[in-house]
């Protein structure tokens, strides 16, 4: 069964009851709901985390989300979106960033969905005077109207994702600092701040090794950037033929997130993801994600944890 990707409808800035009705939709399409929630502020992505039936939350949060413009909230949406079938609400909005999410990925859109058997879709025509049924195969975006589907209970419980596009670094910081403070004790530190080849040169890992003075933190790197510069030792590297780590708090700076890298750190239990790529694969398994350079990142970072731990 293919992944299925549901765009929460929002109401004055909370997770609309209609998201519910869009997890049922999309536990009957597929698998593994993955529910993004638009936002400026990753606080709105807290109820989509108890609907029933969802498998991962992820908050998009960026400036671009405090009001609509279609054109870019179809390219911030897009730029974290795994692939697999979208599914959104059938209000005038959504149906348009629908429409445009199917167009930036060349696949098919379905509007106004109002019945789901297996693969195919049944949308009323000619003003609801007939209804036609349309076979899917593969990855698509549909509308779904709202009234039609039952909506799943909020008896679930679902970690928040953030991934943020803001552009913002200061900020995207000062929330990371935030939120790993809440959950984590920095006191019974077990910490790991590893970087990759996105470091640029062996040199530039001084930053990480700042960072990891202040965290009490242990320096990692990934396979790629061991095997680019003789300076990094093996004796530093996460990953399937390096360490296997467990840390409270892992922190991947420049890093793509390679198969063989994840199998290393993915266990640990809350990942931080800083890249410049927001397509890098590392971002599907993040807790957290700041779309920057390190150069962008880092400093602020570095000056939040001063703050933080003084």
């Amino acid at each position: 069964m293919s992944d299925t990707i549901v765009i929460a409808e929002l109401s004055k800035g909370k997770v609309s009851p209609t998201t519910n009705e869009l997890v049922t939709a999309a536990n009957e399409l597929g698998s593994n709901p993955t529910v993004i929630v638009p936002c400026s502020d990753s606080s709105a992505a807290n109820d989509a985390s108890n609907i029933s039936g969802v498998t991962k939350v992820i908050a998009a949060k960026s400036d671009v989300f405090a009001n609509y413009d279609a054109a870019a909230w179809a390219e911030a949406i897009d730029s974290v979106a795994p692939a697999g079938i979208v599914i959104t609400s059938a209000s005038a909005q959504s149906k348009d960033l629908a429409a445009r999410i199917a167009a930036r990925r060349s696949i098919s859109v379905v509007q106004d969905v109002i019945a789901i058997n297996g693969t195919t879709l049944s949308t009323p025509i000619y003003s609801g005077k007939a209804i036609q049924n349309v076979a899917i195969s593969g990855d698509a975006v549909i509308s779904v109207r709202a009234n039609v589907f039952t909506p799943s209970d909020n008896s679930g419980s679902t970690d928040v994702q953030v991934i943020d596009t803001t552009g913002n670094v200061s900020t995207a910081v000062k929330e990371l600092v935030q939120r790993a403070s809440q959950r984590l004790d920095v006191s019974e530190a077990n910490i790991i701040i590893s970087g990759g080849r996105g470091m640029g040169t062996p040199a530039n890992f001084s930053h990480l090794e700042e960072i990891a003075d202040k965290l009490g933190a242990a320096v990692g790197a990934s396979r790629a950037a061991v095997d680019t510069w003789d300076e990094i030792p093996h004796s530093m590297q996460v990953g399937q033929t390096g360490k296997t780590v467990n840390p409270n708090l892992y922190i991947a700076v420049g890093i793509s997130g390679a198969i063989q890298h994840l199998a290393g750190m993915r266990s640990s239990k809350y990942i931080v993801a800083i890249n410049k790529d927001a397509d890098a694969p590392i971002f599907q398994h993040a807790d957290y994600g700041i779309v920057a350079t390190w150069e962008e990142a880092l400093p602020v970072l570095s000056s939040s944890l001063s703050s933080l731990l003084a």
